[in-house]
């Protein structure tokens, strides 16, 4: 039953948008990288920090740039889009009554097109990383050493290419998994009575007001109550010395929320009159 609904997710045309779109998106970013203002600007961040621009000008620390910044925009999109669709939109055609004409449960029903929507959702996470590097692999000519910078999280770090390589491999796992958050929420709006693009809406209006707050100076000290700072963990694998507790906690914030949407939207659908 997963592989039918695998088979259906991937032979709708919008399911490839993000990976086309991401692709636009890292060859625009490393071609306006390729622009001399941008190379001075990374080269007085690391020259004022006593790092050698040819070393870690590479293609581990544009991969991080291209991801931090395609994702944080674009990934929530193509996320919500998917799983927004997948329940409402079979509703709206008419052929979820056929489904449910045959001895299947809607909570077994429900949990196997989730399950189809989180793998999706990891598949287009990992497809980034693996582009990501490859593309500016390429571009560099080598993966170089990782350096990364991010005032946000007070992050500045420089790794060797070796563990340099191991931390980027974790880090984009680790946003993979964050992303199954923004999944559970746009399939628990999809369950409900409203149309695909409603749900898709709804999710990233409330994604992007939890951003939006949390980035409120006045509310600093309140992140850790916004959704997006326990998503934004998986920058923070990338210190010299990771904050293991916090990101377990930010972790078990994240099943929580994620259990919680999925159990609203498959308790709310098996009450509604499909007829």
């Amino acid at each position: 039953m997963l592989i039918w609904e695998l088979y259906k997710l991937y032979a709708r045309r919008r399911t490839y948008i993000g990976f086309g779109a991401f692709v636009l998106l890292q060859a625009a970013i490393l071609a306006m990288l390729q622009h001399p203002r941008a190379k001075g600007e990374i080269g007085k961040l690391l020259n004022a920090n006593g790092l050698d621009f040819g070393d870690h000008y590479g293609g581990l620390t544009l991969a991080i740039v291209v991801i931090a910044f395609s994702f944080t925009f674009l990934g929530g999109l193509y996320v919500a889009l998917v799983a927004g669709d997948i329940v409402a939109k079979e509703y709206e055609e008419g052929t979820l009554r056929l489904v449910l004409a045959r001895p299947v449960s809607r909570v077994r029903l429900l949990l196997v097109k989730f399950a189809a929507c989180v793998i999706y959702s990891v598949s287009l996470v990992l497809f980034l990383g693996v582009t990501a590097l490859l593309f500016a692999s390429v571009y560099r000519g080598g993966l170089g050493k990782l350096f990364i910078f991010i005032p946000e999280e007070n992050l500045f770090a420089f790794y060797d290419t070796g563990e340099g390589l191991f931390r980027y491999v974790r880090g984009v796992c680790a946003l993979a998994a964050a992303t199954i958050t923004i999944t559970s929420l746009a399939f628990m709006f999809s369950c409900f009575k409203m149309k695909p693009a409603a749900a898709t809406i709804l999710t990233l209006s409330l994604l992007f007001i939890d951003v939006v707050m949390m980035n409120l100076p006045y509310f600093r000290s309140l992140r850790p109550w916004f959704a997006s700072y326990h998503m934004g963990s998986w920058v923070r694998t990338f210190h010299t010395y990771p904050p293991w507790p916090a990101i377990a906690e930010s972790a078990l914030v994240l099943v929580g929320l994620s259990a919680t949407f999925v159990t609203i939207g498959i308790a709310h659908f098996a009450q509604r009159d499909l007829k």
